[in-house]
């Protein structure tokens, strides 16, 4: 049998090299290009952003760029630790002398993993918040309710990904050679009990949501919402401004538990034609069954990534390859579903671009639905608040908004806009 642990250990380095030079390269075209074009506010924009206003987006997305530089820098050295120099085959190994080979010992070392993870991420996640964002006005959290969220989200993910390991697990022992359409199943059952969950008993754990009590702007929600066939649950305010000056609005739940959430600060910054504007917007995902669209992706994608695992479990140059001795006498479910959580994102960073793509068209046909149910020039008003408050750049690198962004620059949102604009 060839042992082909040798070439997977080129390719991964090769590819994780690849794709840290590639993603650095996009940071310093993005940076240029926005410094080049931070002295003159577009003409599109000319009569509604200020060049204090562009600057300081301009100032903005370069100090967020030199951070993300060296957040790449170290997600690439963590993952390089974890894998071809060892980390994990040291943990697996520590923990095999101390608990033995069994349930236990995997679960732990699956811990193991998020708590070593979490704790790198650690101070670049404070600098973020108490450095960056409050540099530039958006920080409104305490440093004892950052913590509290750590604490809260750390337990709640204890408490949920446990039980799903655990079970995940049992079935690969259990099922044979084709476990991995059982953990598929159970996969996709797990994240819908989670999207009808997550409304009404998770999400309030971190904020405070309250019915809409505006009559004006619950007035135009509730006409348009009933007017696009949409079934809700309420509208919701949601005290975004406790950890953030962001602003944002956003659907969650499934079938009759959606939830209409508003973070209060979008309802300080839009008049209500511009509210209803983005309603409308995103009501638009919901008509074209972009949701469902990019699960039934999502959930496709994990079919194929678990198929391909399956087999891969069982190829000592597997484990080998990316640095781990795999047990003989044992299983070696959660070493290989570790390395492929490994190796999937250096892998998966090539085809970005292709889901950008989908994305960005995706907000065109929402914004030519809101333009058929709301006014366009509120949407255009709305965008271009929320780019500005938001200190979002009106002039990204046109090759780096083709790989990463997820929506159209502002530009040629706008224009769209206009062009499919409809008298309302």
């Amino acid at each position: 049998m060839t042992d082909y642990s040798f070439f997977l250990s080129i390719g991964f380095a090769g590819a994780l090299l690849l794709s840290t030079g590639l993603q650095l390269w996009l940071n310093g075209r993005q940076a240029r290009h926005v410094h080049t074009n931070s002295g003159t506010v577009p003409q599109a924009f000319a009569d509604t952003v200020s060049l204090t206003e562009h600057q300081k987006a301009a100032t903005y997305t370069l100090a967020k760029l030199r951070l993300g530089n060296w957040q790449i820098v170290i997600s690439a050295t963590a993952l390089l630790a974890w894998t071809l120099l060892g980390g994990l085959n040291l943990l697996n190994l520590w923990l095999l002398d101390v608990m033995g080979i069994g349930m236990a010992q995997q679960l732990a070392l699956l811990v193991g993993v998020m708590l070593i993870s979490g704790l790198v991420d650690l101070p670049m996640g404070w600098w973020v918040t108490f450095r960056l964002e409050a540099r530039f006005g958006f920080n409104k959290t305490s440093l004892k309710l950052w913590l509290t969220d750590l604490a809260q989200g750390a337990a709640l993910g204890l408490v949920l990904i446990l039980p799903l390991a655990w079970a995940a697990l049992s079935l690969m022992q259990a099922t044979g050679a084709m476990w991995w359409l059982w953990v598929w199943l159970l996969w996709v059952g797990f994240n819908t009990a989670v999207m009808v969950v997550y409304p009404k008993w998770i999400a309030p754990r971190f904020n405070k949501f309250e019915l809409l009590t505006r009559e004006d702007v619950r007035a135009e929600a509730t006409e348009l919402i009933e007017r696009c066939g949409f079934q809700a649950e309420g509208l919701f305010v949601m005290d975004g401004s406790k950890r953030s000056a962001h602003a944002n609005a956003y659907f969650t739940g499934l079938g009759k538990a959606k939830r209409v959430v508003f973070f209060d600060t979008l309802l300080d910054k839009l008049n209500v034609a511009e509210v209803k504007a983005v309603l409308a917007h995103e009501l638009g995902h919901f008509h074209h069954k972009h949701i469902r669209q990019r699960l039934l992706v999502v959930f496709g994608l994990s079919a194929v990534a678990l198929a391909l695992l399956s087999w891969l479990g069982t190829q000592v140059w597997f484990f080998t390859g990316l640095g781990v001795l795999p047990s003989l006498s044992g299983n070696n479910h959660a070493l290989a579903l570790l390395l492929f959580m490994f190796a999937a994102p250096v892998i998966g960073f090539f085809t970005g671009p292709i889901m950008a793509r989908s994305s960005r068209a995706n907000e065109f046909e929402a914004d030519r639905y809101a333009t058929t149910h709301a006014s366009a020039n509120a949407l255009a008003s709305a965008l271009t608040k929320l780019y500005t408050d938001n200190a979002s750049t009106l002039t990204p690198d046109p090759i780096y908004s083709r790989f990463y962004a997820s929506h159209p620059p502002a530009i040629e949102r706008l224009a769209h806009i206009q062009r499919a604009q409809t008298p309302t």
